[in-house]
């Protein structure tokens, strides 16, 4: 029995067929139309019939461009990959590069918080802006220690730590309560390394995004070196 055939991207297609009347509007329209959809109402609201009335359109005409909800998907999520700078050159501290990338591409998932829930849909789809990516982040890595696979991993567990802490920042409404709830736990005595923590450690967040920041960047300037050396 043969294997099936892998499923071709949409950037593999042409964006339009060689027949038919000449396109009143491009892939780059329909995605973008796609995304202020979602930022407005969610994920779950990108329909191609609700895109089609965004657009003044009806939803067949947007098969002229995408195959199926899925290909849109994929479009939006390297429209995305792309708003993050990579004009930049390397400056050598290859951490502290790093770092901004990873900054950059968490500041995108907040921005679009609905990424967080359809890169559970879609699988591993790359497309161009996120091959752009790939490739500044492997240059950054230029001068760091440790082989072509490790680097490869690094850049990997980064985006997962970028995607980890925008949930974190958007979901996080209550943290005085939080750390109120820790203390009160701690005090009855039953947990005394947990006491002993919280005696020495910081306040948590507060939930501004430049908090975040400097939290998810000092934790990242003491993950990497470990993890390429």
């Amino acid at each position: 029995m043969s294997e099936p055939e892998p499923r071709s991207t949409v950037w593999s297609r042409p964006e339009r067929g060689a027949r038919g009347p000449a396109p009143e509007r491009s892939r780059r329209q329909i995605t973008t139309a796609a995304i202020a959809l979602a930022d407005a109402e969610g994920l779950a609201a990108v329909s191609m019939r609700a895109l089609a009335q965004s657009l003044g359109t009806g939803p067949a005409s947007l098969y002229r461009y995408v195959a199926s909800r899925h290909d849109l998907l994929d479009l939006m999520a390297d429209a995305v990959a792309g708003e993050i700078d990579l004009t930049a050159a390397p400056s050598g501290d290859w951490i502290d590069d790093l770092v901004g990338l990873a900054l950059q591409t968490k500041a995108a998932y907040v921005r679009h918080p609905w990424l967080l829930d359809l890169n559970a849909q879609r699988g591993n789809a790359i497309g161009p802006h996120a091959v752009d990516y790939l490739d500044h982040a492997l240059a950054v890595l230029a001068q760091a220690p440790g082989s072509s696979q490790q680097k490869l991993e690094t850049i990997g567990l980064v985006g997962g730590l970028a995607t980890l802490f925008a949930r974190q920042q958007i979901t996080a409404t209550t943290p005085p309560a939080q750390a109120a709830y820790l203390a009160d736990v701690a005090a009855e005595g039953r947990h005394p390394h947990l006491l002993a923590a919280l005696a020495t450690a910081g306040p948590p967040p507060s939930g501004s995004p430049a908090e975040w920041d400097a939290l998810f960047a000092r934790l990242l300037g003491r993950l990497l070196p470990g993890l390429l050396s």
